[in-house]
C-alpha cells in the first residue's frame, strides 16, 4: 500500500522523465516540419541514442520537446510552433555549416 506522500513522489518522478522528439522536413514534399519520433523515458533515450549514432544534431529544449510531444506521429507541427521550430532548424543549419556538411 502506498501512502499519499509516496504517491506524490512517484508522480514527480514520472513527470521528470526525459522527453525527445525527432523532426523531419523536406521542403519539396512537406508544408511544415513533421514529428517522426516522440517519446518519454526509455523511448526518449533510444531516440537520442539513434540520433547520436547517425551524427544528427541534438538540441536540449525541454519546453519545445514537451510541446512537440503533443503532436501525433507523422503530423506537421502546428503553426503556433513554427517560430520555435525555425530556431531549431537555424541551429542545425549553423552546426552543419560549422562542420562543412551543407549541400549547395
Amino acid at each position: 500500500m502506498m501512502s499519499e506522500q509516496s504517491g506524490l513522489a512517484g508522480k514527480e518522478q514520472r513527470e521528470e522523465l526525459k522527453r525527445a522528439v525527432a523532426l523531419s522536413y523536406d521542403p519539396e514534399k512537406d508544408e511544415a516540419p513533421r514529428v517522426i519520433a516522440s517519446g518519454r523515458g526509455l523511448v526518449a533515450e533510444r531516440i537520442l541514442e539513434i540520433a547520436r549514432f547517425h551524427g544528427l544534431p541534438i538540441r536540449d529544449d525541454p519546453i519545445l520537446a514537451e510541446a512537440l510531444c503533443q503532436v501525433d506521429l507523422n503530423e506537421a507541427i502546428p503553426p503556433e510552433l513554427y517560430a520555435l521550430v525555425a530556431e531549431v532548424f537555424a541551429f542545425v543549419y549553423r552546426l552543419k555549416a560549422k562542420r562543412g556538411e551543407l549541400r549547395h
